[in-house]
């Protein structure tokens, strides 16, 4: 299983144990330190490797916003503050989440969530997507999963979530994965994407209209913008 070493940051002796205490019933979360100050993360940071960090934002010195801009290689940040006036600042700066206090374990463990599949799709794309592999990994039960592309008939998007179909009596897989980084891991010879919410297997489409493709007798819609894509297909371009 993927572990991220992580460091938690808060000037607030309660928070701060209230935030360990945190980090310590996710199973995917390795605590490297509990720091007090911004200076005494960057001291750890320069001694130990590390992948994720939870930090407020107001604290006396150098603030959590600031900590972030002064790093020139920066890890994953979740920021947990209790004032909401920050949220555009910190998104500007590629947070992973923006979290307000008190915060609940369940919304919590989601951010977590979003950090560690964050982290599995940055070092894993390089590898998925060389052109003799036959398979991917995704994203299941914070476990990384491998599916056989001839095996997916179509993958269908659910807001957050991709159903991935698969051809025989195997059932649907739900993967918690954005619908243009799964995209972006099939191969365009093998896959193409006809509609915002579907992406289908070419091996697999039975038949084409204008505005449909066809997987046996399951039809699926196709968007203006993906037309032309498909009708090259059709003619062999």
């Amino acid at each position: 299983m993927t572990t991220l070493r992580c460091l938690a940051v808060d000037d607030e002796p309660l928070a701060l144990e209230l935030l360990v205490d945190n980090i310590r019933q996710v199973p995917f979360l390795e605590l490297v330190s509990a720091c007090n100050s911004a200076m005494d993360t960057v001291q750890v940071m320069h001694r130990e490797p590390v992948d994720l960090i939870f930090t407020d934002i107001q604290m006396p010195g150098l603030n959590g916003l600031q900590l972030i801009n002064t790093l020139a290689a920066k890890p994953m940040f979740i920021l947990i503050t209790a004032h909401a006036q920050f949220a555009v600042e910190g998104y500007a700066l590629d947070v992973v989440d923006y979290l307000l206090k008190p915060v609940a374990f369940d919304r919590f463990m989601k951010a977590c969530t979003k950090a560690l599949e964050r982290h599995t799709l940055r070092h894993a794309a390089p590898v998925v997507n060389a052109p003799e592999r036959s398979f991917i990994f995704v994203p299941v039960d914070y476990r990384m999963v491998k599916i056989m592309l001839a095996d997916i008939v179509r993958l269908e998007g659910l807001r957050d979530y991709i159903r991935i179909h698969f051809s025989g009596d195997k059932r649907p897989m739900l993967v918690r994965i954005a619908m243009k980084a799964i995209e972006d891991m099939l191969p365009g010879r093998q896959f193409i994407r006809v509609h915002k919410s579907h992406i289908v297997s070419i091996g697999s489409i039975s038949a084409v209209r204008k505005s449909s493709v066809f997987i046996g007798e399951e039809e699926l819609p196709v968007s203006e913008q993906y037309r032309d894509a498909l009708q090259q297909l059709i003619e062999g371009r």
